[in-house]
């Protein structure tokens, strides 16, 4: 079993260790993937999952949970993930 901190899914809202989970960080307006945790400011935190990031931006959880206003771009957020599944 993992040990370390547990962060919540912003996407299904379910709870993990947040090794299984990438960290998102705001960067120019634009949501960059935090993949080694190293990048500053407020992170946000989703499953590497097509799904979650789907579910996140429908319900506008990263503006809130990074505490910025309005819409942001999660495209690169969304190449990663489409690079590390191969797809």
């Amino acid at each position: 079993m993992h040990t370390g901190p547990v962060r919540t899914c912003v996407g299904c809202r379910l709870r993990a260790v947040a090794a299984e989970l990438l960290r998102v960080v705001v960067e120019d307006g634009s949501l960059v993937p935090d993949p080694r945790r190293g990048r500053p400011g407020r992170g946000a935190w989703l499953h590497p999952d097509p799904e979650c990031l789907r579910l996140a931006e429908r319900r506008r959880a990263f503006p809130r949970a990074l505490r910025v206003p309005g819409p942001l771009d999660a495209a690169a957020v969304r190449e990663h993930l489409e690079q590390r599944l191969g797809t």
